[in-house]
């Protein structure tokens, strides 16, 4: 903190000069305006438990955030006045002496204030109500004491007034240092509690505090997003590589080898509204207690087709990879959401797209138990391994086709832009080499398991 009265030395700019500049000496005037505002300081130390039940109640009258405090802590609020106003009046007498002092009660004010959550501009005003009663006080000293002194008073208004915005600055200074601690502190805690409950070790009693702390509802119903590129910027530097569809929210949390979304959904009623016919039957011919083919209400929520809806609207770059695990309820079946996610992730093709994990299940027990696929790869289409690379290709490609085509020969030449009967002779050469048959259950199971671990495991 500057001394109150601060000599003036006269600025040179421009190039530095040639001989030194002479120190100007305090006129006779300033000595004596100095001598002024200490004498009229005193009597305000004298009086300072006075002093401050006004500031106080000035701040209760005109500050609303401090009538809070007030009245849930008045005492404190008294102190904390009452110790501002005696640092800062004694550093209008003994700048040197109180400055440091003074300077760390305001940073503590500061400070203290940002923990309360008290805005930062109700702690400046205060400063400034304090400032301006101080010196109206000064004032009124002098005018009833020593009348003909206050024309000297008036030297040292603007001092007085930058000693006001001095303190101002360090109690800003203080409040938004212990704001970006608290911010730190606040989204530390957040990611924490985040990861803990992707990771499925949040306690049970930590639920309710974790969805205050998320905003999320301790009971709703939740699905998990993993979300991976080729390339992954450092944390924290790019957003995850979709958009999520308009009024979806979603709590990201970065992860060693791709990022997570817990996506909180409707609550039943909700979903089951919004997925519902969109307009009424105008022959009011509908059974309110009509079931569909599962014997599920049909009204009911159908998650599948709510987590189609949520896929449909996803906005994805090229060459990302996202797998939405299956609907579970609360907060503390995330873990497993998560878990069901990376099985989903794992399922996804290398070049980019999206996989429901409740529509991609056999591909995601392949993925799941990667030992055992590879070794079930290897038994069915091993045999392919002993042609040209470029035969076995074709088979595969043939096979997947008309499996894809649901065991059509006519769709899967129309994909493949060849003759059906083409088709028909590359699937019995595969069932010569590898002794399976496609029209038996069994091995059409084997055969569409083998080519997912073909597909999705590496090697």
């Amino acid at each position: 903190m500057p001394q109150v009265v601060r000599s003036r030395v006269r600025a040179l700019h421009g190039p530095p000069p040639v001989a030194p500049v002479p120190r100007r000496f305090r006129s006779l005037a300033d000595r004596e305006a100095v001598a002024v505002l200490h004498r009229a300081a005193r009597v305000l130390l004298e009086a300072l438990p006075e002093l401050t039940d006004r500031l106080v109640e000035a701040l209760r009258e005109q500050e609303p955030a401090y009538r809070s405090a007030i009245e849930a802590d008045a005492a404190e609020i008294w102190q904390e006045v009452h110790h501002s106003l005696r640092h800062n009046v004694a550093s209008l007498i003994q700048p040197r002496e109180f400055r440091d002092a003074a300077h760390r009660t305001s940073r503590r004010i500061g400070e203290i204030r940002a923990e309360q959550g008290l805005p930062l501009d109700a702690v400046l005003h205060a400063f400034r109500m304090g400032g301006a009663m101080v010196w109206q006080d000064l004032v009124d000293e002098t005018t009833r004491r020593h009348p003909d002194d206050i024309r000297l008073l008036v030297h040292v208004a603007a001092d007085v007034w930058n000693f006001v915005d001095e303190h101002c600055g360090v109690v800003a200074d203080a409040y938004r240092q212990a704001e970006r601690r608290l911010a730190w502190r606040r989204e530390n805690r957040q990611r924490l509690m985040t990861a803990a409950l992707l990771d499925g070790t949040a306690q049970i009693a930590e639920l309710p505090d974790a969805a205050a702390m998320l905003g999320l509802p301790e009971h709703g119903r939740y699905a998990v997003l993993a979300v991976a590129t080729a390339r992954r910027a450092p944390h924290g530097t790019a957003h995850p590589p979709m958009t999520l569809p308009a009024g979806v929210d979603a709590l990201w949390h970065p992860g060693p080898d791709a990022e997570f979304a817990i996506v909180p959904l409707a609550r039943e009623e909700e979903a089951a509204a919004e997925l519902a016919a969109p307009g009424p039957d105008p022959a009011g011919t509908a059974d309110p207690q009509e079931t569909d083919g599962a014997g599920q209400p049909a009204g009911a929520v159908d998650g599948d087709a709510e987590l189609a809806a949520l896929a449909a609207g996803l906005s994805v770059t090229p060459g990302a990879r996202i797998g939405i695990s299956s609907v579970v309820e609360g907060l503390a079946a995330v873990g497993d959401a998560r878990r069901l996610a990376e099985t989903a992730l794992r399922a996804c093709p290398a070049g980019g797209g999206v996989v429901l994990l409740d529509e991609q299940l056999p591909a995601a027990l392949v993925v799941s138990s990667p030992g055992l696929g590879a070794a079930l790869a290897a038994r069915v289409l091993g045999p392919l391994d002993r042609l040209d690379p470029a035969d076995r290709d074709v088979l595969i490609e043939t096979l997947t086709a008309w499996l894809d085509s649901d065991g059509s020969a006519q769709r899967a030449g129309a994909r493949l832009y060849c003759h059906r009967n083409t088709v028909l002779n590359r699937l019995r050469r595969f069932e010569q080499l590898t002794g399976r048959c496609l029209t038996r259950p069994r091995d059409a199971v084997e055969i569409s398991l083998a080519l997912a671990a073909r597909r999705l495991l590496p090697g």
